[in-house]
């Protein structure tokens, strides 16, 4: 904790917290101290329970992902209020357990936003690499309902869908784009040069054009 603390910079935490997280510590700093540590699952545990950003998101990198039960990654998620500790929870861990489907089907209609998203952050890995059993027409009735006035972190799950959707399906490709285009969700999203704007039309044209 006396290593994160010194490491914590107040330019990094400044533009950190525009995005909603408290941390000042530099990621590639922290993926170093976790690769001296290597995997630690106790350490882990306890990193975890301080409620600290940094040593949250520490605990995420030298954690043995299919140690947790499933109630203790649910409790995880409920607890992971800043989005960088949400996102890594998500992408690093529940992805790699074996409850990883139990989760998506508890938390894609939580009625928790936030919680919701990171079902829809697992729906979104299986469009991609697991579709059989999804009901893809219906996860598009979805959105399109409901998408437009989603709060922002549900909203960015489900348009990551609905141009994930289009991208690796081409029977619904048609449908996808013109559900992005009538919503305009994104739309005016600010990008910088050189990157893919998430406006799902542009999304989903690029990267079928890369894919040739």
């Amino acid at each position: 904790m006396a290593e994160l603390a010194a490491l914590d910079d107040p330019k990094a935490r400044a533009v950190n917290e525009k995005h909603g997280d408290d941390h000042g510590v530099n990621l590639g700093k922290l993926r170093a101290i976790a690769k001296r540590l290597k995997t630690q699952q106790d350490l882990a545990l306890e990193l975890w329970a301080t409620g600290d950003t940094a040593a949250r998101l520490l605990a995420l990198l030298v954690c043995r992902p299919k140690a947790f039960s499933h109630d203790e990654l649910d409790a995880m998620l409920r607890e992971a209020v800043r989005p960088k500790v949400h996102d890594w929870l998500v992408n690093y861990v529940v992805k790699k357990s074996p409850h990883a489907e139990a989760l998506r089907v508890l938390w894609f209609d939580d009625p928790d936003p936030v919680v919701a998203s990171a079902g829809w952050a697992l729906t979104i890995d299986r469009v991609a690499k697991k579709p059989e059993g999804l009901d893809l027409d219906g996860l598009l009735d979805v959105i399109e309902k409901d998408m437009k006035d989603a709060p922002p972190r549900l909203q960015w799950a489900q348009n990551h869908c609905l141009a994930q959707i289009g991208i690796e399906h081409p029977a619904l490709r048609a449908r996808a784009l013109e559900i992005g285009e009538r919503l305009e969700v994104l739309k005016d999203y600010p990008t910088p040069p050189n990157c893919t704007s998430p406006f799902a039309p542009i999304w989903i044209n690029e990267m079928v054009r890369r894919k040739g």
